[in-house]
């Protein structure tokens, strides 16, 4: 690796603390020779994003089925759908061409692909019959997904997401994250023209995501509050020490955050496909995920409880 594309690939992390092991030195470097590539010939990140969720659900489309070819073609869609997701977001932050539709729109992606690869495996399981019974999984394994996919899968990614956008604001400020506000989105749906309707409609459902991801982590919302408060009462040294505290809290969350995004999560949908066991994923969702999302959870919110009450001191 040139010091060049090394340069280049440091340049285009968000973060050390947010970037997995796998990312570092595979997806993030293939991506990064992909960006520069689609970047030469002028080709905008939103482009590459739309191309990735064509991959995924062409993905989804591959695992439907239980043979061996099917499955290998279906790992590498989905491998190449996540490399074109590492793209846009790659090539946006190298080069400044960062918007609010593409954040949307690369969330929207994986949402996209695993909700089809959701149905395709509910397909595919249907006819087959349930581990050491004579019992075929018929419509229950759809109950399975819901759990799995609404229940389990939703939430984790939406938390880990928001978590990573926080750990990056006190880590790099304002202009290194993507964390917004409930009340900041509805302020720019309200601003538009009515006549705007897909933009109003755009803010107005995203304006509902980040409502969804303040409501399940009050502790942070109170020690949030609270912390701007202490810089609008002219405490720069105080706010910096806070701050760094809760990074410091927070880095070692990030490692649950991470897995709670792709990587863990498509390695067991490969194998558990590649098997023919895909309920195993399902199951994998719903217990191991799970239990890592409510650890993480519990100690996020408690390491804000502690720094709320520091703050709120400090501001008196």
């Amino acid at each position: 690796m040139n010091e060049y594309f090394r340069k280049m690939l440091y340049l285009s992390f968000k973060s050390e603390d947010t970037e997995e092991w796998l990312d570092v030195h595979f997806t993030r470097p293939v991506g990064l020779a992909f960006a520069l590539f689609w970047n030469r010939l002028g080709v905008h990140p939103n482009a590459i994003t739309i191309l990735s969720i064509c991959l995924g659900i062409g993905a989804a489309v591959m695992f439907y089925h239980i043979d061996l070819a099917h499955n290998l073609a279906g790992v590498a869609l989905l491998m190449l759908a996540n490399f074109c997701d590492s793209t846009d977001g790659q090539m946006a932050r190298l080069t400044g061409k960062k918007t609010l539709i593409g954040r949307i729109l690369d969330g929207f992606a994986g949402d996209v692909w695993f909700f089809c690869i959701y149905i395709a495996l509910c397909l595919r399981l249907m006819p087959q019959f349930i581990p050491a019974t004579g019992v075929k999984w018929g419509g229950g394994i759809w109950f399975l997904a819901f759990v799995a996919g609404i229940l389990c899968h939703s939430p984790q990614s939406s938390l880990a997401d928001y978590y990573r956008q926080i750990h990056l604001y006190f880590l790099k400020g304002s202009e290194g994250s993507e964390l917004d506000s409930y009340e900041q989105q509805r302020a720019v749906c309200r601003s538009l023209p009515k006549s705007d309707i897909l933009g109003r409609l755009f803010h107005c459902f995203y304006a509902r995501y980040c409502r969804r991801q303040e409501r399940s982590t009050p502790a942070f919302q109170r020690f949030f509050k609270q912390f701007l408060l202490l810089g609008e009462r002219s405490k720069p040294q105080q706010a910096v020490e806070i701050g760094q505290r809760f990074t410091a809290g927070s880095r070692p969350l990030m490692k649950y955050a991470n897995i709670l995004t792709f990587n863990v999560r498509a390695i067991t949908l490969y194998v558990s496909c590649l098997l023919n066991i895909p309920w195993v994923y399902f199951l994998v969702e719903i217990t191991v995920l799970t239990v890592l999302y409510a650890y993480m959870h519990r100690r996020h919110e408690r390491l804000c409880d502690k720094l709320y009450e520091l703050t709120k001191k400090v501001t008196e």
